[in-house]
């Protein structure tokens, strides 16, 4: 698998030893978890074709899971996004790899304008990542029309342990007792998606007849609720009796563009452009094809994310980064908190 390292990596890892299979993962960053001697895990750039043979070779079976996120330069996640997918797809056509699972993204739909969303719907990316999730896409069903079993998924939002990144911001607020805010009245649906159902459609691509898993889905919860709720449920674990926020939604909207150009918020266009929209997928491809239905709702995969944080917080006191393991780089949003 490539990105062991990562947020959706380590779940992996884990779900996949405790189904008994052998791992090797290729990420950039060291493996530097309790299962560290469980697994051989590879330091390498899936740029490098070098090191993504060496990674590949005798390898059944691969999970594309590494990406460089929103917060990093264009350049980085465009040439991380598909670049790298080029090179790791023609190494396992080489290298006979019997299946492929890419992990895309529901970003490749751009700003919700229907719901649920269907696999067919046009793809309009936001920003260097949803284009880099599309032109891979692009790449993986040319490796599929090959005759090669390519498995593409385009999860939800996915929370879980492990996960930090804009998820910090809220848990942080939350375990201090304070509000959180949401554009406009945050009445809209919005779906999010466990890490562990991501995990159980995985192994499900891996191990389910070819023809039933050479395909794209949509994977996201089943149950879920308003942004609001989402938001709500968090504040109501913390047991502080805080309320959500509101915020009218053109001018928050218009500030964190200026603070996101002037490098003072963290916050990416994806995040701040789409969160009053109706957000779902539809999963009836996945129900039907896969016979799955993702067994977590949005508040179980809140609550059991934010319990792990309050668990392992003083892990990443003082720690900040750009992906999802870490807390991220908070500029002027550092000071919000006060103002709740």
């Amino acid at each position: 698998m490539t990105g062991g390292s990562g947020f959706l990596g380590i779940n992996l890892v884990r779900r996949l030893l405790h189904d008994g299979w052998r791992v090797r993962s290729l990420d950039l960053v060291p493996f530097d978890y309790p299962e560290r001697g469980r697994i051989e895990a590879i330091e390498g750039d899936i740029r490098d074709p070098t090191a993504v043979e060496r990674a590949m070779r005798g390898v059944d079976c691969v999970v594309h899971c590494a990406a460089a996120l929103p917060l990093a330069p264009a350049a980085q996640i465009l040439s991380t996004g598909v670049a790298g997918t080029n090179v790791l797809l023609q190494h396992a056509r080489d290298l006979g790899v019997d299946r492929f699972v890419f992990i895309s993204s529901t970003a490749v739909y751009g700003i919700p304008d229907e719901r649920p969303i269907r696999e067919g719907h046009r793809l309009v990316g936001v920003g260097p990542y949803g284009q880099s999730k599309i032109e891979a896409e692009s790449l993986c069903e040319e490796h599929r029309l090959l005759g090669h079993c390519t498995s593409i998924l385009r999860p939800k939002t996915f929370v879980g342990p492990e996960r930090l990144g804009v998820f910090e911001l809220l848990y942080d607020w939350a375990s201090q007792g304070r509000a959180f805010p949401v554009l406009g009245q945050g009445r809209n649906p919005y779906q999010l998606l466990d890490v562990r159902d991501l995990c159980d459609v995985i192994v499900r691509c891996l191990t389910l007849d070819r023809a039933r898993v050479d395909d794209t889905f949509n994977v996201g919860a089943a149950r879920f609720g308003s942004m609001a709720d989402n938001v709500q449920c968090v504040l109501d674990r913390a047991g502080f009796g805080r309320r959500v926020a509101h915020l009218p939604r053109r001018t928050a909207v218009a500030a964190l563009r200026v603070l996101g150009a002037l490098g003072l918020s963290p916050l990416y266009p994806w995040i701040y452009e789409t969160a009053d929209h109706e957000s779902e997928v539809s999963i009836v491809k996945l129900q039907s094809r896969l016979g799955y239905v993702p067994e977590h709702s949005n508040e179980e995969a809140l609550r059991a994310n934010f319990d792990w944080y309050l668990a392992n917080r003083s892990r990443f006191s003082g720690r900040r980064g750009v992906t999802h393991r870490l807390p991220w780089r908070r500029g002027v949003l550092a000071w919000a908190k006060y103002l709740y």
